[in-house]
């Protein structure tokens, strides 16, 4: 077992409140003590992704949660497909019928789809009750869970129903990451080259110097990389809690990333959509003289080092992708707010993109 590193998330806003981050490896025999103080005498309702749980029931090193008397253990199935309103309301359900009230608090564990899923199922039942994520994938742990984002997709898009539902605890254990499959760890990592791109030229600097020894998931440098993206983003949220303004340079590639994503009826994954939209934006950005060329020869050179694509497929037309991104959540007020990479390490929030700009550079990117 590794030291736990913690930290605190302060959010100030019209109502304070505090999200505590653990960070350690093989350390769930820790976690129950470690929740007590916050659990208290509440009831809580541990809501796994189903795969996780068959993965992991039997190798938690004899502890298991729950593990208290009272509490109480439901599974999900957890897939893009099914983030909609309708799992909600589900486990909505299953909770009355196992007695849930204001006075009981969930447990999301598993991936960002889970944490999502809970996270928005905790701001609203019984009008809001505290919630902890347990992420278990690399996406969830370097971005999702952290800053109290929760939703549900429509039709139209992702995320589009949703609260900011700042969780207690955030409890990552990269032991997790031992049994997630290669290509969801692979997803994980556009996260972490955008949390890079987005502040920290530090960091940027590692994953090119340390690429095999996080291929093989060592654990100190797997430990420094998930600790240097959950210290920036905290810093973005706390700056930021609502995205009224900075906390969008988080977005960084996902205004593309999403659209492609929906276009392809979610066939293309999270971080391979966002990877996408890195690469977008960054040529978008030499394009307009906002960035140099070695920006983008070294995105797409650490890119393609995780076999992340650098190219759009052929079949979505850069109207359709033009279109699909008018229904994303940063196209306020006839405006959309585009972040763009300035150099490594930081970004700009761009609002008077001419969208003829932004499809010649989807045109040119298109296989």
């Amino acid at each position: 077992m590794c030291m736990i590193m913690n930290f605190a998330i302060d959010l100030p806003g019209s109502s304070p409140c505090t999200s505590q981050v653990f960070i350690g490896r093989n350390i769930g025999s820790e976690l129950s003590a470690t929740l007590a103080p916050y659990l208290g005498e509440r009831v809580a309702y541990w809501i796994w992704d189903e795969n996780v749980f068959r993965i992991w029931k039997g190798r938690l090193q004899g502890s298991f949660w729950p593990d208290r008397e009272n509490d109480r253990l439901l599974c999900f199935r957890a897939s893009e497909a099914n983030k909609r309103l309708s799992a909600v309301e589900k486990l909505a359900a299953e909770l009355l019928q196992l007695g849930a009230d204001r006075g009981s608090a969930l447990i999301a564990v598993g991936g960002g789809v889970t944490g999502d899923v809970v996270g928005f199922l905790a701001s609203v039942y019984m009008r809001g009750v505290p919630h902890i994520q347990v992420p278990t994938t690399l996406l969830a742990q370097v971005d999702s869970s952290i800053g109290g984002k929760t939703g549900v997709d429509l039709e139209q898009g992702k995320n589009l129903l949703g609260a900011f539902h700042q969780p207690q605890v955030i409890w990552m254990d990269l032991q997790f990451l031992e049994t997630l499959p290669p290509e969801e760890f692979r997803q994980g990592m556009a996260e972490v080259i955008k949390t890079a791109m987005i502040g920290d030229t530090a960091l940027w600097d590692y994953l090119e110097a340390h690429l095999e020894s996080l291929k093989l998931r060592e654990s100190e440098p797997l430990h420094h990389v998930v600790a240097a993206c959950c210290q920036l983003k905290a810093k973005v949220v706390q700056l930021d809690e609502k995205e009224t303004g900075y906390r969008r340079v988080l977005n960084l590639g996902h205004t593309v990333g999403h659209a492609l994503e929906r276009l392809s009826r979610y066939q293309i994954r999270h971080g391979d959509a966002v990877a996408m939209g890195l690469v977008t934006a960054t040529k978008l950005a030499v394009s307009m003289g906002k960035a140099e060329p070695e920006v983008l020869v070294r995105l797409e050179k650490l890119c393609r080092a995780w076999d992340l694509p650098v190219r759009l497929p052929a079949g979505f037309s850069p109207e359709a992708v033009l279109a699909a991104m008018q229904t994303d959540k940063k196209y306020i007020g006839g405006r959309l707010h585009f972040i763009l990479p300035v150099r490594i390490g930081e970004v700009m929030d761009n609002q008077d993109l001419r969208l003829e700009q932004l499809g010649e550079v989807l045109r040119a990117l298109t296989l």
